[in-house]
Protein backbone atom coordinates (compact mmCIF):
# COMPACT_ATOMS: atom_id res chain seq x y z
CA UNK A 1 0.00 0.00 0.00
CA UNK A 2 2.87 2.46 0.74
CA UNK A 3 2.24 5.81 0.17
CA UNK A 4 -1.51 4.78 -1.52
CA UNK A 5 -2.87 5.12 2.20
CA UNK A 6 -4.31 8.31 3.49
CA UNK A 7 -6.16 8.24 6.85
CA UNK A 8 -7.82 11.33 8.61
CA UNK A 9 -9.21 11.84 11.69
CA UNK A 10 -11.70 14.48 11.74
CA UNK A 11 -13.22 15.53 15.07
CA UNK A 12 -15.85 18.22 15.63
CA UNK A 13 -14.71 21.06 18.03
CA UNK A 14 -17.78 20.73 20.41
CA UNK A 15 -15.44 20.68 23.34
CA UNK A 16 -12.29 18.46 24.79
CA UNK A 17 -11.40 15.40 23.04
CA UNK A 18 -13.00 12.31 24.31
CA UNK A 19 -11.00 8.84 24.93
CA UNK A 20 -13.10 7.38 22.28
CA UNK A 21 -12.62 10.01 19.75
CA UNK A 22 -8.66 9.79 20.91
CA UNK A 23 -8.90 6.03 19.80
CA UNK A 24 -9.69 6.77 16.55
CA UNK A 25 -7.37 9.32 16.29
CA UNK A 26 -4.60 7.02 17.70
CA UNK A 27 -6.18 3.78 15.31
CA UNK A 28 -5.83 6.22 12.12
CA UNK A 29 -2.13 7.31 13.08
CA UNK A 30 -0.85 3.59 13.93
CA UNK A 31 -2.21 2.11 10.73
CA UNK A 32 -0.48 5.16 8.79
CA UNK A 33 2.79 4.84 10.36
CA UNK A 34 2.18 0.64 9.84
CA UNK A 35 1.72 1.07 5.75
CA UNK A 36 4.13 3.93 5.38
CA UNK A 37 0.80 6.04 4.64
CA UNK A 38 -0.18 9.54 5.58
CA UNK A 39 -2.18 10.75 8.78
CA UNK A 40 -4.46 13.87 7.78
CA UNK A 41 -6.10 16.10 10.90
CA UNK A 42 -9.48 17.91 9.64
CA UNK A 43 -11.59 19.66 11.30
CA UNK A 44 -15.79 18.94 10.79
CA UNK A 45 -17.10 22.28 12.09
CA UNK A 46 -20.06 22.63 10.10
CA UNK A 47 -22.53 22.21 12.77
CA UNK A 48 -21.76 25.74 13.95
CA UNK A 49 -24.92 25.54 17.03
CA UNK A 50 -22.96 23.02 18.49
CA UNK A 51 -19.04 24.47 18.30
CA UNK A 52 -17.25 25.37 21.38
CA UNK A 53 -14.56 28.62 21.09
CA UNK A 54 -10.67 27.23 21.21
CA UNK A 55 -11.89 23.62 20.88
CA UNK A 56 -10.09 23.36 17.79
CA UNK A 57 -6.66 24.34 19.67
CA UNK A 58 -7.74 22.09 22.48
CA UNK A 59 -7.69 19.05 20.27
CA UNK A 60 -4.81 19.43 18.69
CA UNK A 61 -3.05 20.25 22.04
CA UNK A 62 -4.27 16.94 23.38
CA UNK A 63 -3.50 15.26 20.29
CA UNK A 64 -0.15 16.49 20.12
CA UNK A 65 0.33 15.27 23.78
CA UNK A 66 -0.39 11.55 23.40
CA UNK A 67 2.59 11.98 20.90
CA UNK A 68 1.07 11.99 17.71
CA UNK A 69 2.22 13.57 14.59
CA UNK A 70 0.46 14.58 11.28
CA UNK A 71 1.16 15.34 7.58
CA UNK A 72 -1.70 17.81 6.75
CA UNK A 73 -3.76 19.41 8.49
CA UNK A 74 -5.52 23.44 9.46
CA UNK A 75 -1.77 24.52 11.66
CA UNK A 76 0.83 22.67 8.86
CA UNK A 77 -1.33 22.99 5.85
CA UNK A 78 -1.37 20.59 2.68
CA UNK A 79 -1.92 20.22 -0.98
CA UNK A 80 -5.57 19.06 -0.10
CA UNK A 81 -6.66 22.43 2.00
CA UNK A 82 -8.48 23.69 3.78
CA UNK A 83 -8.71 21.59 6.44
CA UNK A 84 -11.58 23.01 7.94
CA UNK A 85 -14.90 22.31 6.42
CA UNK A 86 -16.21 26.40 6.81
CA UNK A 87 -13.92 27.17 4.73
CA UNK A 88 -14.53 24.82 2.15
CA UNK A 89 -18.66 25.70 1.12
CA UNK A 90 -17.97 27.10 -1.97
CA UNK A 91 -16.63 23.01 -2.57
CA UNK A 92 -19.50 21.78 -1.20
CA UNK A 93 -21.91 24.07 -3.26
CA UNK A 94 -20.66 22.80 -6.35
CA UNK A 95 -21.37 19.57 -5.55
CA UNK A 96 -24.77 19.73 -4.12
CA UNK A 97 -25.51 21.54 -7.32
CA UNK A 98 -24.39 18.83 -9.30
CA UNK A 99 -26.65 16.48 -7.44
CA UNK A 100 -29.56 18.75 -8.11
CA UNK A 101 -29.12 19.03 -11.81
CA UNK A 102 -28.94 15.18 -12.61
CA UNK A 103 -32.20 14.60 -10.42
CA UNK A 104 -30.06 12.93 -7.18
CA UNK A 105 -31.38 15.80 -4.78
CA UNK A 106 -34.20 17.75 -4.24
CA UNK A 107 -35.46 20.88 -2.38
CA UNK A 108 -37.52 20.22 0.88
CA UNK A 109 -39.96 22.65 2.11
CA UNK A 110 -41.31 21.15 4.87
CA UNK A 111 -41.15 22.54 8.15
CA UNK A 112 -39.86 21.47 11.75
CA UNK A 113 -43.93 20.42 13.11
CA UNK A 114 -44.93 19.59 9.86
CA UNK A 115 -41.94 16.55 10.20
CA UNK A 116 -42.25 15.76 13.89
CA UNK A 117 -46.05 15.59 12.93
CA UNK A 118 -45.12 12.79 9.84
CA UNK A 119 -42.78 10.64 12.66
CA UNK A 120 -45.29 10.69 15.01
CA UNK A 121 -47.92 8.95 12.88
CA UNK A 122 -45.46 6.71 11.73
CA UNK A 123 -44.49 5.64 15.12
CA UNK A 124 -48.48 5.41 16.31
CA UNK A 125 -48.40 2.55 13.66
CA UNK A 126 -45.45 0.98 14.65
CA UNK A 127 -43.09 2.02 11.72
CA UNK A 128 -39.49 3.26 12.25
CA UNK A 129 -39.92 7.05 11.06
CA UNK A 130 -38.15 8.49 8.22
CA UNK A 131 -39.01 10.74 5.64
CA UNK A 132 -41.82 10.51 3.75
CA UNK A 133 -40.81 12.03 0.49
CA UNK A 134 -43.55 14.07 0.17
CA UNK A 135 -41.40 16.84 -1.67
CA UNK A 136 -39.67 14.45 -4.02
CA UNK A 137 -41.23 15.45 -7.40
CA UNK A 138 -42.46 19.21 -6.50
CA UNK A 139 -43.10 20.74 -9.90
CA UNK A 140 -42.17 24.08 -10.73
CA UNK A 141 -45.62 25.85 -9.56
CA UNK A 142 -45.23 23.72 -6.06
CA UNK A 143 -41.64 25.10 -5.73
CA UNK A 144 -42.54 28.78 -6.49
CA UNK A 145 -45.47 28.26 -4.07
CA UNK A 146 -43.43 27.73 -0.92
CA UNK A 147 -41.18 30.11 -1.79
CA UNK A 148 -44.04 33.16 -2.48
CA UNK A 149 -44.76 31.77 1.63
CA UNK A 150 -41.45 32.60 2.64
CA UNK A 151 -39.96 29.20 3.42
CA UNK A 152 -36.78 28.11 2.79
CA UNK A 153 -35.71 24.28 1.94
CA UNK A 154 -33.36 21.75 3.14
CA UNK A 155 -31.71 19.75 -0.17
CA UNK A 156 -32.53 15.75 0.00
CA UNK A 157 -30.78 13.06 -1.35
CA UNK A 158 -32.94 10.68 -3.48
CA UNK A 159 -32.20 7.15 -1.55
CA UNK A 160 -32.80 4.70 -4.25
CA UNK A 161 -35.58 2.38 -3.97
CA UNK A 162 -34.84 -1.84 -3.37
CA UNK A 163 -31.42 -1.03 -3.09
CA UNK A 164 -28.86 -3.64 -0.75
CA UNK A 165 -25.98 -1.54 0.21
CA UNK A 166 -22.99 -3.58 1.01
CA UNK A 167 -20.15 -2.49 2.90
CA UNK A 168 -17.34 -4.30 2.95
CA UNK A 169 -15.73 -3.56 6.22
CA UNK A 170 -12.33 -4.21 7.07
CA UNK A 171 -13.12 -5.27 11.12
CA UNK A 172 -16.88 -6.49 10.66
CA UNK A 173 -16.95 -8.21 7.53
CA UNK A 174 -19.60 -8.00 4.78
CA UNK A 175 -22.50 -5.69 6.06
CA UNK A 176 -25.56 -4.81 4.35
CA UNK A 177 -28.33 -2.33 4.78
CA UNK A 178 -31.27 -1.77 3.24
CA UNK A 179 -32.31 1.82 1.61
CA UNK A 180 -35.49 1.95 1.95
CA UNK A 181 -35.20 1.83 5.54
CA UNK A 182 -32.97 4.77 5.25
CA UNK A 183 -34.97 7.70 3.90
CA UNK A 184 -34.05 10.89 1.63
CA UNK A 185 -31.94 12.17 4.19
CA UNK A 186 -30.95 16.42 4.15
CA UNK A 187 -26.89 17.02 2.77
CA UNK A 188 -27.33 20.58 3.28
CA UNK A 189 -29.13 22.80 5.62
CA UNK A 190 -31.35 25.74 4.87
CA UNK A 191 -28.32 28.16 5.19
CA UNK A 192 -26.55 25.98 2.84
CA UNK A 193 -24.19 24.74 5.22
CA UNK A 194 -23.55 20.68 4.26
CA UNK A 195 -24.72 18.41 7.26
CA UNK A 196 -21.86 15.75 8.16
CA UNK A 197 -22.74 13.00 5.87
CA UNK A 198 -22.42 15.04 2.83
CA UNK A 199 -19.03 17.30 3.68
CA UNK A 200 -17.54 14.33 4.38
CA UNK A 201 -17.82 12.09 1.62
CA UNK A 202 -16.87 15.08 -0.55
CA UNK A 203 -13.98 15.88 1.75
CA UNK A 204 -12.85 11.86 1.96
CA UNK A 205 -12.78 11.84 -1.92
CA UNK A 206 -10.89 14.71 -2.57
CA UNK A 207 -8.51 14.47 0.22
CA UNK A 208 -7.88 10.73 -1.46
CA UNK A 209 -8.61 8.98 1.69
CA UNK A 210 -7.78 5.40 1.24
CA UNK A 211 -9.27 3.90 4.62
CA UNK A 212 -12.21 5.52 7.09
CA UNK A 213 -10.93 3.95 10.02
CA UNK A 214 -14.10 4.67 13.25
CA UNK A 215 -15.59 3.52 15.89
CA UNK A 216 -19.19 1.70 15.69
CA UNK A 217 -21.20 4.27 16.38
CA UNK A 218 -20.11 5.77 12.80
CA UNK A 219 -21.77 2.61 10.85
CA UNK A 220 -24.77 3.45 10.94
CA UNK A 221 -23.68 6.62 8.94
CA UNK A 222 -21.97 4.41 6.31
CA UNK A 223 -24.68 3.29 4.04
CA UNK A 224 -25.68 7.18 3.54
CA UNK A 225 -21.85 7.43 2.85
CA UNK A 226 -21.56 5.00 0.45
CA UNK A 227 -24.81 6.01 -1.39
CA UNK A 228 -22.88 9.39 -2.10
CA UNK A 229 -20.45 7.88 -3.49
CA UNK A 230 -21.82 6.02 -5.96
CA UNK A 231 -24.45 8.89 -6.99
CA UNK A 232 -20.93 10.72 -8.41
CA UNK A 233 -19.39 7.61 -9.01
CA UNK A 234 -16.55 7.30 -7.32
CA UNK A 235 -14.50 5.09 -5.25
CA UNK A 236 -16.03 4.04 -1.96
CA UNK A 237 -12.77 4.47 0.88
CA UNK A 238 -12.00 0.98 3.35
CA UNK A 239 -14.09 1.20 6.04
CA UNK A 240 -13.13 -0.23 9.38
CA UNK A 241 -15.60 0.33 12.54
CA UNK A 242 -13.55 -0.29 15.97
CA UNK A 243 -15.95 -1.82 18.77
CA UNK A 244 -18.24 0.43 21.47
CA UNK A 245 -15.74 1.26 24.22
CA UNK A 246 -18.18 -0.30 27.25
CA UNK A 247 -17.56 1.46 30.45
CA UNK A 248 -16.34 -1.08 33.75
CA UNK A 249 -19.83 -2.29 34.73
CA UNK A 250 -20.01 -3.79 30.40
CA UNK A 251 -22.83 -0.89 29.74
CA UNK A 252 -22.41 1.38 26.68
CA UNK A 253 -20.75 4.51 27.47
CA UNK A 254 -22.10 8.41 27.76
CA UNK A 255 -20.58 11.05 28.38
CA UNK A 256 -22.30 11.97 31.60
CA UNK A 257 -21.07 8.15 32.95
CA UNK A 258 -19.24 9.15 35.76
CA UNK A 259 -17.51 5.67 36.39
CA UNK A 260 -14.56 6.98 34.46
CA UNK A 261 -12.51 9.92 33.15
CA UNK A 262 -13.42 10.51 29.90
CA UNK A 263 -11.41 13.17 28.51
CA UNK A 264 -7.72 13.48 27.51
CA UNK A 265 -7.43 16.78 29.19
CA UNK A 266 -8.41 15.04 32.61
CA UNK A 267 -5.68 12.78 32.39
CA UNK A 268 -3.18 15.24 31.77
CA UNK A 269 -4.17 17.25 34.26
CA UNK A 270 -4.41 14.22 36.49
CA UNK A 271 -0.75 13.63 36.32
CA UNK A 272 -1.25 10.52 33.92
CA UNK A 273 1.62 9.98 31.34
CA UNK A 274 1.23 10.43 27.63
CA UNK A 275 2.52 7.41 26.86
CA UNK A 276 1.02 5.12 29.26
CA UNK A 277 -2.35 6.06 28.06
CA UNK A 278 -1.93 5.88 24.35
CA UNK A 279 -0.81 2.02 25.25
CA UNK A 280 -3.78 2.07 26.79
CA UNK A 281 -6.12 3.14 24.83
CA UNK A 282 -4.32 1.22 21.81
CA UNK A 283 -5.52 -2.13 23.33
CA UNK A 284 -9.47 -1.34 23.65
CA UNK A 285 -10.37 -3.14 20.83
CA UNK A 286 -7.45 -4.02 19.25
CA UNK A 287 -4.68 -7.41 20.63
CA UNK A 288 -1.07 -7.41 19.36
CA UNK A 289 0.65 -10.81 18.62
CA UNK A 290 1.94 -12.48 21.83
CA UNK A 291 1.66 -11.55 25.70
CA UNK A 292 3.25 -8.34 25.82
CA UNK A 293 1.41 -5.44 27.32
CA UNK A 294 3.94 -2.14 27.00
CA UNK A 295 4.46 -0.94 23.94
CA UNK A 296 6.37 2.45 22.76
CA UNK A 297 4.71 4.34 20.07
CA UNK A 298 7.12 3.17 17.55
CA UNK A 299 6.42 -0.67 18.67
CA UNK A 300 2.40 -0.37 18.28
CA UNK A 301 3.24 1.66 14.59
CA UNK A 302 5.29 -1.61 13.72
CA UNK A 303 2.39 -4.35 15.03
CA UNK A 304 -1.05 -2.89 14.35
CA UNK A 305 -2.63 -4.25 11.65
CA UNK A 306 -6.39 -4.02 11.08
CA UNK A 307 -7.16 -7.73 11.05
CA UNK A 308 -5.88 -7.74 15.00
CA UNK A 309 -9.04 -4.80 15.11
CA UNK A 310 -11.98 -6.67 17.18
CA UNK A 311 -15.61 -6.39 16.82
CA UNK A 312 -16.27 -7.63 20.67
CA UNK A 313 -17.00 -4.11 22.59
CA UNK A 314 -13.53 -3.12 24.57
CA UNK A 315 -14.24 -2.58 28.38
CA UNK A 316 -12.42 0.74 30.00
CA UNK A 317 -11.11 -0.60 33.17
CA UNK A 318 -9.78 1.95 34.86
CA UNK A 319 -7.93 -0.67 37.37
CA UNK A 320 -5.80 -1.83 33.95
CA UNK A 321 -4.63 2.06 32.86
CA UNK A 322 -3.77 2.88 36.24
CA UNK A 323 -1.61 -0.76 36.66
CA UNK A 324 -0.06 0.68 33.22
CA UNK A 325 0.65 4.08 34.07
CA UNK A 326 2.46 2.96 37.25
CA UNK A 327 4.46 0.84 35.12
CA UNK A 328 5.54 4.23 32.87
CA UNK A 329 6.46 6.14 36.29
CA UNK A 330 8.54 3.47 37.93
CA UNK A 331 10.19 3.35 34.33
CA UNK A 332 10.61 7.20 34.24
CA UNK A 333 13.38 9.62 35.25
CA UNK A 334 13.11 11.46 38.54
CA UNK A 335 12.36 14.86 37.00
CA UNK A 336 9.43 13.68 34.61
CA UNK A 337 7.97 12.33 37.82
CA UNK A 338 8.55 15.70 40.16
CA UNK A 339 6.80 17.80 37.14
CA UNK A 340 3.55 15.44 37.23
CA UNK A 341 3.46 15.13 40.98
CA UNK A 342 4.12 18.60 42.09
CA UNK A 343 1.89 20.73 40.88
CA UNK A 344 -0.36 18.87 43.12
CA UNK A 345 1.07 19.38 45.95
CA UNK A 346 1.08 22.91 45.71
CA UNK A 347 -2.37 22.95 44.18
CA UNK A 348 -3.48 21.28 47.46
CA UNK A 349 -1.94 24.10 49.53
CA UNK A 350 0.69 21.52 50.68
CA UNK A 351 3.39 23.55 49.42
CA UNK A 352 3.83 26.76 48.08
CA UNK A 353 4.32 27.72 44.65
CA UNK A 354 7.22 29.80 45.14
CA UNK A 355 9.16 27.37 46.65
CA UNK A 356 12.98 27.50 48.26
CA UNK A 357 16.13 25.12 47.26
CA UNK A 358 15.71 23.73 50.00
CA UNK A 359 11.79 23.38 49.23
CA UNK A 360 12.19 22.13 45.96
CA UNK A 361 15.01 19.47 47.03
CA UNK A 362 12.78 17.86 49.89
CA UNK A 363 9.86 17.93 47.48
CA UNK A 364 12.09 15.85 45.02
CA UNK A 365 13.27 13.65 47.61
CA UNK A 366 9.33 13.29 48.82
CA UNK A 367 8.32 11.93 45.41
CA UNK A 368 10.91 9.76 44.54
CA UNK A 369 10.15 8.30 47.78
CA UNK A 370 6.88 7.66 45.94
CA UNK A 371 7.87 6.84 42.86
CA UNK A 372 6.93 2.52 43.10
CA UNK A 373 3.63 3.13 44.32
CA UNK A 374 2.14 6.15 42.14
CA UNK A 375 -0.52 5.60 40.20
CA UNK A 376 -1.08 9.44 38.67
CA UNK A 377 0.79 12.57 39.88
CA UNK A 378 -2.28 13.76 41.92
CA UNK A 379 -2.19 10.57 43.82
CA UNK A 380 0.71 12.53 45.66
CA UNK A 381 -1.53 14.54 47.96
CA UNK A 382 -2.99 11.32 49.30
CA UNK A 383 -0.05 9.24 49.50
CA UNK A 384 2.19 11.76 50.65
CA UNK A 385 -0.41 12.98 53.85
CA UNK A 386 1.69 12.04 56.79
CA UNK A 387 4.22 14.84 56.09
CA UNK A 388 1.58 17.12 56.55
CA UNK A 389 -0.16 16.38 59.45
CA UNK A 390 0.49 18.69 62.81
CA UNK A 391 -0.24 15.69 64.53
CA UNK A 392 -0.68 11.83 64.54
CA UNK A 393 -4.13 10.14 65.06
CA UNK A 394 -3.15 6.38 65.85
CA UNK A 395 -6.02 3.43 64.61
CA UNK A 396 -6.43 0.48 67.21
CA UNK A 397 -3.82 -1.41 64.76
CA UNK A 398 -1.05 1.63 65.55
CA UNK A 399 -2.20 1.57 69.11
CA UNK A 400 -1.94 -2.09 69.96
CA UNK A 401 1.29 -2.41 68.42
CA UNK A 402 2.56 0.96 70.59
CA UNK A 403 0.92 -1.14 73.66
CA UNK A 404 3.61 -4.11 73.51
CA UNK A 405 6.40 -4.09 76.39
CA UNK A 406 9.53 -3.48 74.60
CA UNK A 407 8.01 -0.11 72.94
CA UNK A 408 9.32 2.27 75.50
CA UNK A 409 12.52 0.41 75.69
CA UNK A 410 13.03 1.12 71.77
CA UNK A 411 11.43 4.55 71.43
CA UNK A 412 13.40 6.02 74.38
CA UNK A 413 16.93 4.80 72.83
CA UNK A 414 16.12 5.76 69.57
CA UNK A 415 15.37 8.85 70.64
CA UNK A 416 18.52 9.45 72.53
CA UNK A 417 20.73 8.01 69.28
CA UNK A 418 18.95 10.70 67.21
CA UNK A 419 19.45 13.83 69.61
CA UNK A 420 23.11 13.23 69.13
CA UNK A 421 23.65 12.90 65.60
CA UNK A 422 24.58 16.20 63.86
CA UNK A 423 23.43 15.23 60.58
CA UNK A 424 20.16 13.72 59.99
CA UNK A 425 19.79 11.68 57.26
CA UNK A 426 18.60 8.30 56.05
CA UNK A 427 21.99 6.71 56.76
CA UNK A 428 22.27 8.56 59.84
CA UNK A 429 18.69 7.29 61.10
CA UNK A 430 19.52 4.12 60.16
CA UNK A 431 22.54 3.68 61.82
CA UNK A 432 20.49 4.57 64.86
CA UNK A 433 18.01 2.11 64.17
CA UNK A 434 21.24 -0.55 64.43
CA UNK A 435 22.73 1.08 67.61
CA UNK A 436 19.01 0.84 69.12
CA UNK A 437 18.85 -2.91 68.24
CA UNK A 438 22.69 -3.55 69.56
CA UNK A 439 21.69 -2.10 72.94
CA UNK A 440 18.25 -3.44 73.45
CA UNK A 441 18.66 -6.96 71.65
CA UNK A 442 14.69 -6.11 69.89
CA UNK A 443 15.02 -6.87 65.91
CA UNK A 444 12.82 -7.45 63.08
CA UNK A 445 8.88 -6.42 63.96
CA UNK A 446 9.68 -5.80 67.57
CA UNK A 447 12.05 -3.07 66.24
CA UNK A 448 11.08 -1.43 63.53
CA UNK A 449 7.41 -1.67 64.00
CA UNK A 450 7.12 0.52 66.92
CA UNK A 451 9.50 3.54 65.14
CA UNK A 452 7.42 3.66 61.93
CA UNK A 453 3.81 3.61 64.32
CA UNK A 454 5.53 6.22 66.58
CA UNK A 455 7.09 8.63 63.79
CA UNK A 456 4.48 7.94 61.09
CA UNK A 457 1.26 6.82 62.79
CA UNK A 458 0.99 4.07 60.28
CA UNK A 459 2.16 0.13 60.22
CA UNK A 460 3.42 0.09 56.57
CA UNK A 461 4.55 2.53 54.38
CA UNK A 462 7.51 3.36 52.23
CA UNK A 463 11.39 3.26 53.53
CA UNK A 464 11.39 3.98 57.22
CA UNK A 465 14.91 5.62 57.08
CA UNK A 466 13.48 8.14 53.95
CA UNK A 467 10.40 8.65 55.89
CA UNK A 468 11.83 9.88 58.91
CA UNK A 469 14.42 12.24 57.25
CA UNK A 470 11.60 13.75 55.34
CA UNK A 471 9.47 14.23 58.71
CA UNK A 472 12.20 15.91 60.12
CA UNK A 473 14.27 15.85 63.22
CA UNK A 474 12.06 17.87 65.13
CA UNK A 475 9.04 16.33 64.33
CA UNK A 476 10.38 12.78 65.06
CA UNK A 477 12.39 13.56 68.32
CA UNK A 478 8.71 15.23 69.53
CA UNK A 479 6.54 12.02 68.19
CA UNK A 480 8.76 10.04 69.81
CA UNK A 481 8.52 11.90 73.09
CA UNK A 482 4.79 12.24 73.17
CA UNK A 483 4.38 8.39 72.50
CA UNK A 484 6.81 7.53 75.57
CA UNK A 485 5.22 10.38 77.95
CA UNK A 486 1.69 9.01 77.22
Amino acid sequence: MGSDVRVRFAPSPTGHLHIGGARSALFNYLFAKSQGGKFILRIEDTDQARNVGQAKEKLLDSLKWLGMEWDESIDVGGEYGPYSCMERLGLYKEYISQLLETGKAYYCYMTEDELEAEREEQRSRGETPKYSGRDRDLTEEQRQSYEAKGLKPVVRFRVPEGKDIKIDDAVRGEVTFESDGIGDFVIARKDGVPMYNFAVVIDDHLMKISHVIRGEEHLSNTPRQVLLYEAFGWDVPRFAHASLILNPDRQKMSKRDESIIQFVEQYKELGYMPEALVNFLALLGWSPVGEEEIFSMQQLGEQFSLERVSKAPAVFDTEKLAWMNNQYLKQADLDTVVDLALPHLIQAGKLPEDLSVDQKEWARKLISLYQEQMQYGAEIVELTELFFKPEIEYNEEAQDVLKEEQVPEVLIYFEQQLESTDEFTAATIKAAMKATQKATGHKGKKLFMPIRVATTGQTHGRSLEDSIELLGKDIVIARLKKVVNN
